[in-house]
Order: C-alpha cells, then structure tokens, then sequence
C-alpha cells in the first residue's frame, strides 16, 4: 500500500511539473509575440521614418555595414550582421571591447555602424560612439531609450516600444530581444527587396549545406543521353516496356519523328490500360499526352515541391518541347532537397 502511494504521489508531482511547464511556455510565446505586436504597430507609427531612413542610408552606402552590441544584444548584433551578408549586404559583427583595442581601425567613413543597447546606456559602446561622431561615420541607434547617451548620440534612431520580458522578473532579455532580432531580419529583407537580391544571387552566398542542395537547378541533377528512356510513338507497348524496364525510372517518354515529346507512359497508365492486348497497342493509345515537365534552369526545391503537389516521381526535363533530361524524386532526396 505505501509502495502504491509512493508511486500515486511521484505521478502527481510529474503532472503537476509537465503543467507547470507547459503553462510557462504558453506565457512566454504569447509575451513575446505581444511584443512583436508592438513593434509591428511601431513601424506603423513613431519607427516608420526612422526605418526607412536606415533603409536608405544602407542601401547608398559604398563600404559596409558594421553591427555592434554587448551581452544579448551582441548576440542579436551577431545575427543581424550575418543574415545581412548573406543577403547581399556587406556587413560584419565587432565586439565593443574589441573595438576598444583596436578593432576601431576596420570602421572606415564609408560604413555605417548599427549599435544595439536596450538601455542605450551600455558603457562598452562609448568608444565606438565616439569614434563614429569623430570621423563621421553615420550611426543607427536601436534602443528603447531615445534620451539615452545612444539615443541622442544616433543619426538615425530606431526607437524599440517599450514592452514585458517574458521572463517572470521583467529583468532577463527576452521579448526585447525578439524585437531586435525581428527589426534585424525586417532591415534585410527590406535591403535584399530593394536591391532585387535574387534566388541566384542568394545561391551565390550559399553553397553548402541543405539549403544549396535546395537552390541546386534541375539542370544539374538531371539524367541525361541514354539514361533517359524514351520510344518513339507509334511502336507496340511490348517494345515500349523494354525500354521501361530497362531503365531504373518506372516509365518512359514518348517522342515525334522531331523528337519533340509528346507523351509519357507511366506506371499509372499501365494499370488504366491492363488487359490481354495491352503488349499489342500502340503506346499513342496508352501515353498520357502533355507530360508535366520542367526546365533545366528550374530549382530543385520548385521540382520537389511540384512532385509532391502532383503526386509523381520523375519527370522530363525539356527545351523547346525537347527532352533534355530526366529527373527522378530520389535524385532530388538523395542531394539533401527534402
């Protein structure tokens, strides 16, 4: 019996802890989207000039953009330099102690510093302050405090709304700095938009990992000569399933005497058509006419995604109504697409 209890009163402090936790979270993600809500209406109102006036004064830039900030906010600094870069912004993080021994010297006249501090009153970011107003360095504040040192000091002030952190104490950084990061991410955007900074280009910054395998073109995943089966129209189905089962893509693309194509035979079409003359019809009588296809200059990820929205498993690749190539979904997975 005490053993039952024992067991009885630890399930119950479990429940009690998984409530607790699942209460917390709930709490914090609607904290934090409230102050996403804040910032949005900001740049409906008080943020609206500011933001386009950053937006402007980056894009015309002809050096980079140097992002700088201590504690969280050099974490957020961080990331907004590096989502900046790789979206076709020069740019470049540097640590305000750091810059107070030396780093100073990779801030030039043609760049634009970007300071962080919630507070506005971060001492760290003194020197850096300093030396942009010394030597005319054009200086994006983004603070809650616009009276701050920071405030006053900035050419071009972001004003954050002043919000709750989602930690209990309203002391850790939190929903602050989802805001900062949200500002952060809408600068990029604005700048890759404006500078119609392309899939290509973003390919350019890009080129390992899942998200290359992504931007990867069909062109360069496709099979292509005599890997690709196709038969001529007009011929019976039993030479047409030569051809298929001599390949490794369960179907076959049917061509015109211009070798344009004009259909496809798949395994679908097989089991509509079965029957005991199915090896003795032509394969006009079985193909589906007009094939989905793709251009090789497509993306894989558009190819994937038309696939799964079709519901098939390879498809030609065509130049003007010519097969150049076929792509098959495995090829697509095999490259790290999904």
């Amino acid at each position: 019996m005490e053993r039952m209890q024992t067991a009885e009163t630890a399930e119950s402090g479990l429940a009690q802890i998984v409530e607790a936790a699942h209460f917390s979270a709930i709490r914090t993600v609607r904290t934090e989207a409230d102050a996403l809500h804040s910032l949005a209406r900001a740049l409906d109102g008080e943020l609206r000039a500011g933001f386009a006036a950053a937006v402007a004064a980056i894009h015309n830039i002809p050096g980079r953009v140097v992002v700088s900030g201590i504690g969280k906010s050099g974490h957020i600094a961080r990331k907004i330099a590096a989502t900046l870069a790789s979206t076709g912004t020069p740019a470049a993080f540097i640590h305000p102690a750091e810059a107070s021994h030396g780093d100073l010297g990779m801030i030039t006249p043609q760049d634009i510093v970007i300071a962080l501090s919630w507070s506005g009153e971060t001492a760290e970011l003194g020197d850096i302050v300093s030396f942009a107003k010394r030597f005319a360095v054009t200086l994006i504040a983004l603070t809650a405090n616009p009276q701050s040192t920071l405030g006053l000091a900035a050419d071009i002030l972001l004003p954050l709304p002043l919000v709750k952190e989602a930690c209990p104490h309203n002391l850790a950084p939190t929903s602050s700095s989802v805001m900062q990061l949200a500002l952060g991410d809408a600068l990029a955007i604005a700048l890759l938009e404006r500078r119609g900074f392309s899939a290509n280009d973003f390919k350019v910054f890009h080129p390992g990992g899942k998200l290359a395998a992504r931007l990867k073109t069909v062109g360069q995943l496709m099979h292509v000569g005599d890997e690709m089966p196709l038969v001529p129209r007009g011929i019976p189905m039993s030479e047409a399933l030569l051809a298929i089962m001599g390949k490794r893509f369960g179907c076959a693309g049917v061509v015109d005497a211009e070798g344009r194509l004009v259909g496809m035979i798949t395994n679908g079409d097989l089991r509509r058509h079965m029957g005991s003359d199915l090896l003795h019809r032509p394969v006009d009588a079985i193909m589906t006419t007009s094939p989905i296809t793709v251009p090789p200059g497509g993306f894989a990820s558009a190819a994937l995604e038309l696939m799964n929205r079709r519901e098939i498993t390879a498809m030609f690749v065509v130049e003007e109504d010519r097969p150049i190539g076929i792509l098959h979904i495995h090829d697509l997975l095999q490259v790290g697409v999904a």
